[in-house]
């Protein structure tokens, strides 16, 4: 082999090794930021990883959303209508949540058997759930169009008894923690 040859090997050997390296610290990094998505199914079934970063969606179980008055922790429960999964959230959820909406939370699993969510998402119309709800109630047997009209049911239900439990006259009900 001619020392043209051995340099121009060497530099080919330099760039596969560079680039190998290069993608395998990629790969990790990324590794760490990926969160996947559990129904509560899922979850029950013991498939989420504790203290690791996940999604879990589902619709929020009415009569289960429960605040602390004062604080911002609300405590509430997101079901796919075959499990439930506890959630607890410390921060000021979006204004399209409430009862019987369809919700993403992004979180960690904790070994007492609840998430404990950094985000809550809420859907954006009530015609619309996030794909992956979607897909979980679908593989649990239900249909996401059965809940649309549940869902504008229990929204009407709610700004009904919204104006009539708004005590302090700031639109805002809450209940006991």
């Amino acid at each position: 082999m001619t020392p043209k040859r051995k340099q121009k090997l060497f530099v080919i050997l330099g760039l596969v090794a560079l680039s190998a390296i290069a993608v395998g610290l990629t790969l990790y990094a990324l590794r760490a930021n990926i969160n996947l998505f559990f129904s509560p199914v899922q979850i029950a079934a013991g498939e989420a990883p504790f203290e690791r970063q996940i999604r879990a969606g589902g619709m929020v179980k009415e009569g289960t959303v429960a605040r602390n008055p004062d604080s911002l922790d609300v405590e509430f429960t997101v079901t796919d209508y075959v499990d439930d999964l506890r959630v607890h959230y410390s921060g000021i959820l979006p204004d399209l949540f409430r009862e019987g909406q369809g919700v993403v939370v992004v979180g960690q699993m904790q070994h007492d058997g609840y998430l404990k969510a950094d985000q809550v998402m809420a859907r954006h119309d009530e015609n619309y759930m996030p794909p992956e709800v979607a897909q979980a109630l679908e593989e649990a047997g239900y249909k996401p169009e059965d809940f649309q009209q549940k869902a504008a049911d229990v929204a009407k239900r709610l700004e009904a008894e919204k104006g009539a439990g708004d005590r302090n006259g700031d639109g805002a009900t809450s209940s006991s923690y």
